[in-house]
């Protein structure tokens, strides 16, 4: 008997929709081995030229003005793409993406991006008859997000639901499922082994991060960390940033043995898992591994838009706060060498909350897409 696939596609707007893309194929495969998923950037595999010009665009938009990128996401909030930019999109990759979709025969289409959901829903609307789910990434939802195509979504929160339900989506094809993770954020391994293993020290710890593009670039908030050496750990972690990365091997103040400096790394699960405390930008994927940790969050300099929506959520359930003034950074890294057998006990059951609190699980979802697809074709 042939196999159930599913093909996953993504965009590569920053890293934490792709990597929910890996999370939820592998979820997928752990839950029933027999299913074929593949994993695609739909722009850049189909047009990888374009594609590098376009991202490389938007980061630079993104990181270099915040406040126009704010203004966009804001202005196009509750409205669907406008009619110019999906004609573009129907341009570049409708007919590529529906020849794909014949070469590869997937069972049932999952999105992680808007883009190739706008995509795979106008190739439904002209006949495509494939179960077409969508993962909304993030603690909001965007208007751009929204099609009645969609047979299913995947969302973050009860919020996440109520706002589609609004915009005129029907309950019934809404699933609260929290944002997928790599199941080996769901394990709690040894942490004294996996420190030894690690090459940490035995001292509170707290993991830096600035996303997948590495977007730690603030003096005043890293000479302010560095200050507490003696008492604490640090992981600085860089992403692909290897500029950021380089000029602080070059600088003094993080030359100690309790602060470890990394690049890329596909260990975040253990890292979190070593660390006390996570300073980080608020991503959706990035805070859903740590809310799968368990572990506190303290972000700093939210991203005008959907950054902006995900700190509010985490700071209204208790998660995180956000770091207004330096102050902020010095009570809660003084709270870390006084109440640390304390705030673990808090954060193991932060961690079991996170593990149990959704109402629905993805893997069964997307299983149930390909039953009922396949009883419907017998």
């Amino acid at each position: 008997m042939r196999r159930k696939r599913v093909l996953l596609l993504s965009e590569g707007f920053g890293s934490g929709h792709t990597q929910a893309a890996y999370a939820l194929a592998e979820n997928l495969r752990q839950l029933h081995p027999g299913i074929q998923t593949r994993v695609m950037e739909l722009g850049s595999f189909l047009h990888p030229t374009l594609a590098r010009w376009f991202f490389s665009a938007y980061r630079k938009t993104v990181s270099s003005q915040p406040k126009l990128y704010g203004k966009l996401y804001r202005f196009q909030y509750k409205k669907p793409l406008n009619p110019l930019t999906q004609l573009a999109l129907h341009r570049i990759f409708y007919a590529q993406t529906a020849h794909l979709i014949d070469r590869l025969q997937p069972d049932t289409i999952v999105c992680t991006h808007p883009f190739p959901s706008i995509v795979v829903s106008r190739l439904k609307r002209a006949g495509l008859n494939i179960p077409l789910c969508t993962v909304i990434t993030d603690y909001d939802v965007h208007g751009t997000w929204i099609s009645p195509e969609v047979n299913k979504y995947l969302v973050s929160s009860q919020q996440v639901k109520i706002k589609l339900m609004k915009r005129g989506v029907d309950q019934q094809r809404i699933e609260i499922t929290g944002i997928p993770v790599h199941p080996s954020f769901r394990q709690a391994p040894d942490k004294e082994d996996l420190r030894r293993r690690l090459g940490l020290n035995p001292l509170p710890t707290v993991m830096v991060m600035g996303g997948g593009w590495g977007l730690i670039g603030i003096d005043t908030l890293l000479a302010s960390m560095t200050r507490w050496k003696e008492e604490l750990q640090f992981i600085f972690c860089f992403g692909n940033n290897g500029k950021a990365l380089e000029r602080c091997m070059q600088d003094s103040r993080f030359q100690h043995p309790n602060i470890k400096l990394i690049g890329y790394t596909n260990e975040i699960d253990k890292l979190m898992e070593v660390s006390d405390l996570l300073v980080t930008k608020p991503g959706g994927m990035t805070c859903s591994e740590g809310l799968a940790k368990g572990i506190p969050m303290l972000f700093y300099e939210p991203i005008p838009g959907q950054e902006e929506k995900n700190m509010q959520f985490f700071i209204d359930t208790g998660c995180a706060e956000l770091i207004k003034r330096e102050e902020t950074i010095h009570r809660r890294f003084k709270e870390l060498t006084e109440y640390g057998a304390q705030l673990q006990e808090q954060r193991e059951k932060k961690r079991r909350t996170a593990q149990t609190g959704w109402e629905s699980d993805y893997s069964a979802i997307i299983w149930s897409l390909l039953q009922k697809e396949e009883q419907q074709s017998v």
